[in-house]
């Protein structure tokens, strides 16, 4: 097996691991702490737009590779087994239906409103500083 084989495998079984942190969050009978650190790791997981952008040479795919391995341990770590098996059973009937390309462009246009505003904010804080 070539380690690009190896490679693409792992790539999968990361990718089912962040839908099941994804439906364990969503599940009711998560506690509200882990549910929100869920919710994190699968949106940074998820999210087309990375903190360390992925041009930057080693620690543009670093931060893919150790934060969003790390989140899910510690998510899958503290998930009830119950609400564990649940969310396996669904992430393997929803990594069967194809991805949306209007889903991407609906989360693209989130992250700019988000850093938008925040730049708003920000300069509205600078400005206000200065005068």
């Amino acid at each position: 097996m070539s380690w690009t084989t190896h490679l693409r495998g792992w790539a999968r079984s990361l990718k089912q691991q962040t839908l099941v942190v994804y439906f364990a969050a969503r599940d009711p009978r998560t506690p509200w702490a882990v549910r929100l650190a869920a919710l994190a790791v699968a949106a940074y997981a998820l999210s087309p737009i990375d903190l360390i952008p992925d041009f930057i040479p080693v620690l543009g795919y670093l931060d893919d590779v150790i934060i969003v391995p790390l989140g899910i341990a510690l998510v899958m770590r503290w998930t009830p087994a119950d609400v564990k098996a649940d969310a396996h059973a669904r992430a393997a009937v929803a990594a069967t239906r194809p991805t949306s390309r209007g889903m991407a462009a609906v989360i693209v246009a989130i992250w700019v409103v988000v850093i938008a505003l925040l730049a708003w904010w920000g300069y509205g804080l600078w400005s206000a500083r200065r005068a």
